[in-house]
């Protein structure tokens, strides 16, 4: 997994707090950012937060590339819908280098992580086959359309993968670029950090916090499950772990932070 912060907000605390001033004073937002110095925006940051007043915070977004996920994954963090999402599509991309994630549990039983990786291989081998004869199918249709043959190879390739794609299993390896803003990130940390989610979106999660935090303390003090600020809300699904997490969570920070 290869997680990377690659654009945000510039100033972002700065301008949550002069969006949040605004709604009470006569003064314009220019004026406002000017008269904000990084401590004060901070400051005032942190006090809405302790004030639970969240609207704000929307206006400062952070656009991060991901690598190396499954496309179980996607199917989980695409349920997060105030997010935008650019996929890497399996429909035009044809996958002449197949990766594949393996689940920790798999990996770590030897008879099972040989049974998954043979899966995966005749997986793999399927799709190939299915492109080759799809390939051939449609470039045979194109040529009797008339088209070039040059033409015709094009569209027949892209064509075939459109189908042979449905034999790829949810461990493919996809690639995205994924936009939050600070309220939905802070709301997508509280559900995904948890020990209860599932691992590999639980470790995106937790990369992700390593990588905004050191651009806003004051935004992100609170980022991490649930129990980092507050008690935790799973009941008796709880792990039981509030002070490990919280230290975890410390921790990870003051090195983000470093």
């Amino acid at each position: 997994m290869n997680v990377k912060l690659i654009a945000h907000t510039v100033m972002p605390e700065k301008v949550v707090a002069a969006a949040a001033k605004l709604c009470y004073s006569n003064t314009g937002a220019m004026d406002l950012m000017e008269g904000l110095t990084d401590e004060k925006a901070g400051s005032f940051v942190e006090m809405l937060a302790t004030l639970g007043h969240e609207s704000p915070i929307e206006h400062a977004s952070f656009t991060f590339a991901i690598e190396g996920v499954s496309r179980s994954l996607l199917a989980q963090i695409t349920r997060h819908r105030l997010a935008s999402f650019s996929v890497q599509s399996q429909r035009y991309v044809k996958l002449t280098d197949f990766e594949y994630i393996t689940p920790p549990e798999i990996a770590s039983v030897p008879e099972a992580h040989a049974l998954f990786d043979e899966t995966m291989q005749t997986c793999v081998e399927s799709y190939r086959r299915l492109t080759e004869l799809l390939e051939e199918k449609h470039f045979a249709d194109f040529t009797a359309q008339g088209l070039p043959e040059k033409e015709a190879r094009r569209k027949a390739e892209k064509k075939a993968i459109e189908d042979a794609r449905f034999v790829l299993p949810n461990a493919s390896e996809t690639k995205m670029v994924m936009t939050m803003n600070t309220r939905e990130l802070l709301h997508f940390f509280r559900l995904r950090c948890c020990s209860r989610a599932q691992w590999e979106i639980r470790a995106l999660a937790k990369a992700m916090v390593a990588e905004v935090y050191p651009i806003s303390p004051a935004l992100f003090a609170k980022a991490g499950p649930s129990c980092v600020s507050g008690s935790c809300p799973e009941g008796k699904m709880t792990c039981g772990k509030m002070q490990e997490v919280r230290e975890e969570y410390r921790v990870l920070k003051e090195q983000a932070h470093a």
